[in-house]
Parts: C-alpha cells; structure tokens; sequence
C-alpha cells in the first residue's frame, strides 16, 4: 500500500462529511495533530441538518445499516459508541408497497422475513430466501476484507483466491439473474435488487458483487438514531473535538497550496493560510480537483466519470398521519423502463417508483407535538444528460413538486397537501449548488471501471501527501462505504489501521 512519504504530524481535513470526521478520528488516535475546516456552521457534509418551525430534517441519508462502522473511528480514540448515540433497530427496516394493493414487510430477522414471505409470496420463495441470506453472508464474508475494507492501488491486488471464490459464486454474473434464482415471486425480486440504484445501476447491469449493498440494507440491520441521522456527524465531531481535533467552521477552503508535488498549505476564504504536513480532502472529488489544485490538475479518469442518478427530496412538516411506518418503498409497475428512463434517456419517471421515510415514527421530537416529518425521494436523471440538454430544475421543479404530490396522493397518502406545515424541495440543480458534481447526490455510478482498483484511490497519484476521502473515493457511495473510506484515508498518513 502507498502511503504519504515524509513528514505527517500536521494534517488539514477538508470537510467535516462522514469520511472526513472518520479520517480525524483515527488520525488523532495515532497522535497527530488535526485540524478539520468546514463550510456550513455544523458537521455533517450531505449529512446536514434543516430547521423549520420546530422540524428537524436529515438533509442527507435516512438509512444506518452497520453501525460497527461507527465503532471503529471512535475507538481509535477510546470512545464507545454507546456513550455518543443511541440507536434504534427498525423492525420492520421497510414496508413494500406495489400498485396491485399487495404489500411486503422486510424484517431482517430471519425467521420472521421468513414467516413473512411463507404469507405473501408462499413457502418456495420463502425456503429461496434462506438460501439468499446465506449466499450474502457467504458473499461479505469475502467481499468485506479483500475488496472494500482495504486501499487498493492496482487491478493485479484483485488476483488470489478471493476473487476466484467471488467468481465460483457468480459474483460477476447479472444482479437480476442472481437474485432470481431464489425467488420467483416478481416483488421479491424487486425488493432484494432495488439497493443497485444506490450504485448506479439497473439490476440487469448490475454485477451479483453488488448485492452486498442489499446484505448491509435488509440482512444486517437498519438503523436509526436518535435525535436524527445528523446526529450521527455531531456524535463523531463531538468525540474528536474531546480528543483535540480543531474544527472551523464557517469557514471555506478556497485553495490547497501545492509546492514541488507536495500540498503544504489549505488557504481559506478568511486569509487564513494553514500549514499542513497531510492534506485530507472530504469534498466532493471532481469539484476539489476543479476548484482547490492548481488549474489543469484533473487526472482524466476523473473528468471522465460517469454518475449514478439524483433525486428530488421533498421535506415536508405535516400535520397528517398514515400508518406510521418509518421507511416505505412504494414500487410503480414499471421495472426495466424505469432504470432506462433515468440512466439511459435521462428522463424522468413515468411510472414512479419512490422511497417515504416518515422519521418521527421512531422519534417524535424531530416535529412539534401531534406533527410528523416526512422526507420524499424520488429519483431522477443527473445533469449529466448524455445527447440531452440538462432539464431546467429553475423551471421544472415546481411542476414536478406537483407531480410527486399527486402521485402521492394516488398511492396512499391521500389529502398530503393539506397536510403540510412546511415543505422544502431539493433538486439536482440543488445538489450542484451544494458542490455534488452532475448534480449526483449518489457520486460516480459502479461500473466496472469506477469500482475497486478502477475507483480514485484515497491516496492522490501525483501530489504525495494529497489523501481523499468520500463516496468518488474507493471504495465507494453509502454510509457504510464512506466510514470506511475515512479509516482508509487514515492508512495512507499512518499504515494500516487493526480492527476494532
């Protein structure tokens, strides 16, 4: 593994994302000095938090799966997790809902997924999905340790025996195939294939590997915690902040000083010039090689990247309530042509597959008393529109609220307008302006040639001590990924990390 040559007592983060304050933590943990700069007034990157009249919205995920993740970064500094946050297991992790009326919960305890399948989709698909679990489990077993939890710098570190095991299981068939050899019931498979969308991908293109996105979603566990996912970056920051890492808010980098193929300095939008040995970028990848290196610096791999898709959010503070579920998936009829539409023609939905996360049914103090949360996901085209002009959100966005609220209204929220207290809309226009290159809250998509060895590694090819941190690093997009993306950034200042 490369790592930074020279000194690395002094190390400048850039943004306080997930990635960035996991990458702190551990660097504090092995005695080096760190200071984290970050733009908006708190922690959290995409993770971020919006207050209205009395309600609280995660800006950024609503799903936590893997919370040992999380351990790991705050005992590298003696913390425990428990005395940070508080977690929720969901149980159901999700409602699915379909337009013939019928619905799925996912349990990710075993024998009740299973009791539950036995009910709806009959006892074949119920045996097949014992034999999936065992398959995911078989398949992270491998995956984790040789292909995601390490830095990989060239494709030959993929040669061994792992990937000849990866292989044997059909790791590299078709995500869709894989999964429909244990279960025949069409929901089933939509439900246990979806996760690929978080990787940028059609499960017909996706590869079985990815599959291990729906071990983490719906095998392991789905979190929550309380107070909100934000309170997950205020956790991580706070126990940094207690082991001597500064943090400045409110404050930009501008520029990352670059002397003789070494950065030695991150300049901030007060005049601030801070010396570093180690700069630690949590920014958004293509965005910090176009606006903080010197002009030109962009390695054509990463002017080349293609991005998964985006989303329209739709945060609403509301006086109605439905069935108090916490996360619902509410699938259209269209399977194939949905993921055409978006990823291929880059056009929206026209038949709406969408995620409602209801957050004030696990905990009511994000709302004013007798008031519900609700965060609306619908995904969208990027704006990297291939042969398309990019769709004009200034002008088109209204009119897609409207659209969101009506289909909505049609699938079982009925009278969701009235509802509302507050609402506030996030578009890929938005999630541009918040520094996401092609508007793509979900980073690079996982192609072949954007995962693994083929994905940025954490450790810059060309300026030495330049480490990278977030979801267009390796090993990728999700909560999960990002956390250990920040212990991966860590290896390249101080050698490998021991697991927790």
């Amino acid at each position: 593994m490369r790592t930074v040559p020279g000194r690395t007592d002094s190390v400048v983060v850039v943004g306080a994302g997930l990635g960035g304050l996991a990458t702190a933590l551990h660097l504090a943990g092995a005695g080096r000095s760190v200071t984290v700069v970050e733009r908006e007034a708190v922690p959290g990157g995409r993770a971020g938090l919006l207050r209205d009249h009395g309600y609280h919205f995660d800006t950024g995920p609503t799903v936590l799966t893997m919370p040992q993740l999380l351990e790991r970064p705050l005992a590298a500094v003696g913390e425990n997790l428990a005395d940070w946050l508080t977690l929720r297991r969901l149980e159901p992790a999700y409602r699915a809902r379909f337009r013939d009326g019928s619905r799925i919960d996912l349990y990710t305890d075993l024998d009740a997924m299973t009791e539950e399948i036995a009910v709806t989709c009959g006892p074949r698909d119920a045996a097949g999905y014992r034999r999936f679990v065992e398959y995911l489990h078989t398949l992270y077993e491998v995956e984790m340790p040789h292909f995601i939890d390490r830095n990989l710098d060239a494709a030959l570190e993929l040669v061994g025996l792992p990937a000849l095991r990866l292989l044997a299981m059909g790791g590299f068939g078709r995500l869709s195939r894989r999964v429909g050899r244990y279960f025949k019931d069409e929901r089933l498979r939509r439900l246990f294939s979806f996760q690929s969308m978080y990787a940028g991908l059609s499960p017909a293109q996706a590869l079985a590997i990815y599959s291990v996105i729906t071990y983490m979603d719906s095998v392991a566990g789905v979190y929550f915690p309380v107070g909100g996912m934000h309170a997950v970056p205020r956790a991580l920051a706070g126990a940094a902040a207690a082991h001597g890492v500064r943090f400045q808010y409110s404050t930009t980098a501008t520029r990352i000083e670059v002397t003789g193929g070494r950065a030695t300095a991150v300049i901030t939008d007060r005049g601030e010039r801070i010396p570093a040995d180690v700069v630690v970028v949590n920014a958004d990848l293509p965005v910090a090689y176009r606006e903080l290196l010197p002009p030109g610096y962009i390695p054509r791999g990463v002017r080349r990247l293609r991005y998964s898709p985006s989303a329209v959010v739709l945060h609403v503070g509301s006086s109605a309530h439905y069935d108090g579920t916490h996360h619902t998936i509410d699938f259209g009829d269209k399977w194939e042509a949905t993921f055409d539409e978006i990823i291929e023609q880059g056009l929206p939905m026209s038949d709406p597959s969408f995620l409602v996360t209801n957050p004030t049914a696990t905990d009511s103090s994000l709302a004013p008393a007798e008031r519900q949360t609700y965060y609306v996901l619908f995904p969208t085209p990027n704006l990297q529109r291939r042969g398309r002009p990019p769709i004009d959100w200034a002008e088109f966005g209204p009119r897609y609220r409207d659209h969101m609220l009506d289909t909505l209204e049609a699938r079982g929220y009925p009278a969701f307008r009235d509802g509302i207290e507050c609402a506030h809309v996030v578009t890929p226009a938005d999630w541009r302006a918040q520094g996401l290159a092609a508007g793509a809250p979900f980073a690079a998509a996982h192609s072949f040639f954007q995962t693994g060895p083929f994905r940025a590694p954490t450790l810059d090819r060309g300026i030495e001590n330049l480490v990278f941190t977030g979801s267009n690093t390796q090993p990728g997009v999700g909560v999960p990924m990002v956390l250990v993306s920040g212990r991966l950034a860590a290896e390249r200042v101080i050698g490998p990390v021991a697991a927790a």
